[in-house]
C-alpha cells in the first residue's frame, strides 16, 4: 500500500478520459430526460465491477472491498438548453426535447460532462488498486441538478435504503476563477452558493398598442420589476456578503402592436 501512487494511477486514465469527456460534451441531455447518459454510466460501473442501479432517474455504483471507511462521490450529469458556439472539434450541435416537450439546443455549459468523467475516474482508480485501499465507495450520479428535482428523485425512490450509508460525501464543481486552471481547492461543509428560481406572473389588461390608456401594460410593469430587482444587491445586501440575481427569461405577449395581458 505504501507503494501506491494516485497521481500515477490518474495519469495512466488520462486518454481514456479525455475520450469518454468528448463524447460526453457531445452527446449532453437536459435535466431529468438524461437517459443516454445514465446507460452509458451504468456500463462503466457494470465494466469497472460495481454492484450498480439505476435509482429515481440517476445511477449508483458501490464498490466493496473489505472492512473500512464508506465513502460517496457525487456528480451531477444534466446539461442545458443552450446553444454551443466555441467552434471545438466535439462541439455539442445536437438538439433534445425539454420536459415540456420543446426542440432546444443542448450543450454540456456548466461542466457536468467534467464532473461525470471524475466521478468514472475515481471510481476506475479504485476499481483497478484494490490493493491500495478497504472500505467501500460509492459512485453516485444525481440527474436534474439544474432544476433541482434530481436529488429528490433519487430520495424518493428509496436511495438512502438501497446503499450503504456513507461515512464521508464528497462534492465536486468545476470553477472559473478564481483559481488558476490546474489547481484544486478543497473546502470542509458549503463552499459554493445555492440557487433558488422562482417565476413572476404580472397580469394587466391588453387593449391595442395605439390606445395604451385603456388598459394595463404588464410589459412596463415586468420591466420595471426587473430593474428593480437589480438593487437587492447593490442597496440591501451587506456589501460583505455575496449575493447573485439574475433574470434570465422575459416572455410577454406575440405581436408588437398588441398589449397583452399578461408577462
Amino acid at each position: 500500500m505504501s507503494d501506491f501512487n494516485i497521481a500515477e494511477a490518474v495519469k495512466k486514465l488520462g486518454s481514456w478520459q479525455e475520450e469518454t469527456y468528448k463524447w460526453l460534451h457531445q452527446h449532453p441531455e437536459l435535466s431529468m430526460t438524461e437517459t443516454e447518459t445514465c446507460d452509458f454510466i451504468y456500463q462503466q460501473l457494470q465494466d469497472f465491477g460495481y454492484e450498480t442501479q439505476k435509482i429515481g432517474g440517476g445511477v449508483v455504483g458501490v464498490l466493496q472491498n473489505g472492512t473500512g471507511k464508506t465513502t460517496l462521490f457525487r456528480a451531477d450529469i444534466d446539461g442545458l438548453p443552450v446553444k454551443e458556439e466555441t467552434g471545438l472539434e466535439y462541439a455539442s450541435t445536437i438538439t433534445r426535447r425539454d420536459q415540456d416537450g420543446n426542440e432546444v439546443p443542448a450543450m454540456h455549459a456548466c461542466g457536468h460532462d467534467v464532473h461525470i468523467t471524475a466521478g468514472l475516474g475515481a471510481a476506475r482508480v479504485l476499481a483497478e488498486n484494490r490493493q491500495a485501499w478497504s472500505g467501500t465507495h460509492i459512485a453516485l450520479f444525481q440527474p436534474g441538478e439544474e432544476t433541482a428535482e434530481g436529488a429528490k428523485s433519487m430520495v424518493a425512490a428509496g436511495l438512502v435504503e438501497k446503499i450503504p450509508r456513507p461515512d464521508v460525501a464528497f462534492g465536486q464543481h468545476v470553477l472559473t476563477g478564481p483559481m488558476p486552471t490546474g489547481s484544486v481547492g478543497t473546502h470542509s461543509g458549503a463552499i459554493l452558493s445555492t440557487g433558488a428560481s422562482l417565476k413572476i406572473t404580472v397580469h394587466g389588461k391588453g387593449s391595442h398598442g395605439s390606445m395604451p390608456h385603456l388598459g394595463v401594460d404588464p410589459v412596463v410593469l415586468a420591466s420595471a420589476i426587473v430593474l428593480r430587482l437589480q438593487t437587492i444587491v447593490s442597496r440591501e445586501i451587506d456589501p460583505f456578503k455575496r449575493a447573485v440575481v439574475t433574470v434570465g427569461s422575459l416572455q410577454a405577449g406575440s405581436k408588437s402592436n398588441i398589449i397583452p395581458e399578461r408577462a
